[in-house]
């Protein structure tokens, strides 16, 4: 009985030795990203800002009660900004009470992520001609949400925004959809204005 055995396995030994075995690396799908042109979002709200060409606009309907909530989606990257306006002297007589709880709320949302982040880099932002002024929050590594920012004149407006990706937050995939539409932000940020 042994001996059998013996044999069949040196058979198996034999068949199995003719091939090579190449491993294949691992790696990601390749992801096809549209080219970047921008219009201005212009529907009467009291903020106004370019979006891609690519970007689709839809009311919250989370929150039916905020008309100027909108959520930006762009669908070929699974991405989904939230949008949240405020008006700041319909809140109080001088809208500074209200703009500390809200910048606050911004930071304490974004700091939220720090459980899956790297890190979490601030930067100010300003841009006086137009009276906007706010903070971008970058969150690095594996958090559902990569990029959050608040826009603010101090005195009437207040403006909230948040990226997330509709995919497990997995950096090694997502980076190049991050990478792709940070810009995107970036440039709804630095053309805001108030109307």
């Amino acid at each position: 009985m042994n001996f059998r055995l013996l044999i069949i396995i040196l058979f198996f030994i034999l068949i199995g030795c003719k091939q090579n075995y190449t491993p294949k690396p691992r790696g990601f799908f390749r992801i096809n990203f549209p080219e970047k042109n921008y219009h201005p979002l212009n529907n009467g709200f009291p903020y106004q800002f370019e979006i891609p060409d690519y970007a689709k606009i839809t009311a919250d309907s989370r929150n039916p009660d905020q008309p100027f909530w909108i959520n930006i989606t762009i669908p070929e990257s699974k991405a989904e900004m939230h949008i949240s306006y405020y008006n700041l002297q319909k809140r109080s007589d001088s809208g500074a009470l209200f703009l500390g709880s809200f910048i606050e709320e911004t930071r304490r949302l974004a700091y939220q992520h720090s459980i899956k982040a790297d890190a979490i880099e601030e930067q100010i932002f300003m841009n006086q001609g137009r009276k906007v002024f706010g903070t971008i929050y970058r969150i690095e590594g594996n958090a559902a949400s990569p990029m959050q920012f608040f826009l603010t004149d101090s005195t009437n407006h207040f403006l909230r925004g948040a990226l997330y990706i509709r995919e497990v937050p997995n950096i090694d995939s997502l980076k190049p959809v991050i990478d792709f539409l940070e810009p995107d932000v970036i440039r709804l940020i630095e053309t805001t204005s108030w109307n």
